[in-house]
């Protein structure tokens, strides 16, 4: 089959056969036209019409519906027989979910992910892009429109940034730490820091930007991230797999069993650490109480 761009490239896993994947370099500027396009131009030029809540707190602008159009046209034209499950045409359509347990490859999409932020005129929102075959996350972009910087990686080739290949920050201890985890969990966490005088991470924090915290994680400048309710794939099928190649371990709820986007909206607690001590140290803090 005649593919554009070099669609394909090789990369390996252990002993997983050898995967073949999207073009790192062809996804990229796919993303990189999209925000060009579609993202930035209507970056704190948003009309009142512009935006609505899908739920409540749940936003969606023009500049979403508009870069996941132009996204699932591009990509489905680099892999002519993929499909798309993007955050948008999930909320119109929820039983496209099923596509990502189906034959087909399936590019999972967020095109503006921290839609509240961009809404605001905030500069931490990304866009991402997951390349899933069998159920599985194979490849993964997550990409800044604001400071045009992508990461990239696929399974068994590491996570990249501008050909450096990059790696988690190394374990240490919990009060040194700097995390990210919902408003709800950092009250719990403080009132058992301060009540039984344990030692909690250094900080607590928030980006309300899941691919931005990803970024940051697998460059080493944050140390771990808990999400928690409803893990969808579109925020977290990407980064899980570019911080694992980073050298990170993730894990879901206390039973700390694998993520994987092929269970779709998964209810639960994501907690994604430096390695699977780090992990275990955490998830007594942060996993219980969802």
């Amino acid at each position: 089959m005649n593919r554009s761009v070099s669609a394909y490239s090789p990369g390996s896993s252990g002993n997983r056969p050898a995967s073949r994947h999207p073009d790192f370099a062809a996804v990229t500027a796919i993303l990189r036209e999209t925000a060009a396009i579609e993202v930035m131009p209507r970056f704190r030029r948003l009309a009142a019409g512009d935006v609505r809540e899908k739920g409540p707190g749940d936003l969606v602008t023009v500049a979403d519906v508009a870069s996941e159009r132009r996204l699932t046209a591009a990509l489905m034209a680099l892999v002519p027989e993929s499909v798309v499950v993007g955050e948008e045409g999930v909320d119109a359509d929820p039983s496209v979910l099923d596509l990502l347990a189906g034959p087909a490859p399936v590019w999972v999409v967020d095109p503006v992910d921290g839609t509240g932020n961009f809404a605001a005129g905030r500069e931490c929102f990304a866009m991402i892009v997951a390349y899933v075959e069998g159920g599985e996350t194979v490849a993964g972009w997550i990409y800044d429109p604001v400071h045009d910087v992508t990461i990239h990686g696929a399974v068994g080739e590491g996570a990249w940034c501008d050909g450096v290949r990059l790696a988690v920050a190394p374990a240490k201890p919990l009060a040194e730490t700097i995390g990210s985890a919902p408003s709800r969990v950092r009250k719990r966490v403080a009132e058992r820091g301060a009540a039984e005088g344990i030692e909690v991470p250094g900080h607590l924090l928030q980006y309300r930007c899941a691919g931005r915290e990803y970024m940051d994680m697998a460059q080493g400048g944050l140390d771990f991230a808990r999400y928690g309710r409803r893990l969808k794939p579109w925020d977290h099928a990407a980064g899980v797999l570019l911080h694992r190649e980073a050298g990170g371990f993730s894990a879901v709820d206390e039973a700390g069993r694998p993520y994987s986007p092929r269970d779709g909206i998964v209810e639960g607690s994501l907690l994604v650490a430096a390695d699977a001590a780090m992990w275990e140290v955490l998830a007594g803090l942060l996993i219980p109480s969802a």
